[in-house]
């Protein structure tokens, strides 16, 4: 990912609407299936540590990795935890070391080789691990924000669900969610921002529209309503 983008996602991953909708719904997944909770939670793919800090107010104890060097030292400074640079094609830690593994938007990315990832995450860890991902929906929604933040693949439920279980996963669930506010995401996309040069969609936004979309999100966060569409798939999914 861009230099650009992470000193974007730095600066508002504590207060937008979107990163404060994915964190709930990460959240809420390792609640429901947390694996063997002895051992310590993974944030593959960490960013600049705004989830690894909400992973660092839990009782578990928890790990960070990025790609980039410079996040994952402001991740570690951010959250407090320990945060390695290294890429999820080969995770640096020992087998079965994880009860859970965590990662947001990043086996799309285009440097990731798909096979070889989904196995180490899986490899570390433990038998009756969970892993949770959070992926990009739908190949006809790549634009603009995806070329910034490097983002080569983007997926359906089916799909997703289908490598994870080609990967060796059991208890696949995957559904999609920001779907209430899909349209507005198609509308800006496709039409407003359609332009190679635009921005990505993250940044600031008015506190009254950040506080309105976020309300949006959590209104379907607690209908729990399956969705036929959204801007994401939300995997869950448990190492045998």
């Amino acid at each position: 990912m861009e230099a650009s983008e992470y000193s974007l996602m730095d600066a508002v991953e504590d207060r937008m609407w979107w990163y404060r909708a994915v964190h709930a719904r990460l959240l809420d997944a390792l609640a429901v299936r947390p694996g063997p909770v002895t051992l310590p939670v993974l944030d593959a793919g960490c960013g600049t540590g705004g989830f690894l800090r909400r992973l660092a107010e839990g009782p578990r104890p928890a790990i960070g990795l990025d790609y980039n060097p410079a996040a994952a030292s402001r991740a570690a400074a951010k959250s407090g935890l320990a945060v390695a640079a290294g890429t999820i094609n080969a995770l640096p830690f020992p087998d079965n070391t994880f009860g859970a593994v965590i990662s947001v938007d990043v086996l799309c990315h285009a440097a990731v080789d798909q096979p070889r990832a989904l196995g180490e995450l899986r490899r570390v860890l433990a038998p009756g691990g969970t892993l949770v991902l959070n992926l990009p929906a739908f190949t006809w929604m790549f634009s603009a924000h995806d070329v910034r933040v490097h983002n080569a693949r983007r997926y359906t439920a089916a799909t997703a669900a289908a490598l994870l279980r080609e990967a060796g996963f059991e208890q696949v669930s995957a559904r999609y969610w920001n779907g209430f506010l899909f349209p507005l995401m198609v509308l800006q996309r496709k039409l407003l921002a359609r332009g190679a040069d635009h921005a990505s969609d993250v940044g600031e936004f008015s506190p009254w529209l950040d506080r309105l979309l976020h309300g949006v999100t959590e209104i379907e966060r607690r209908t729990r309503l399956p969705l036929p569409v959204g801007g994401s798939v939300l995997l869950t999914a448990t190492r045998a």
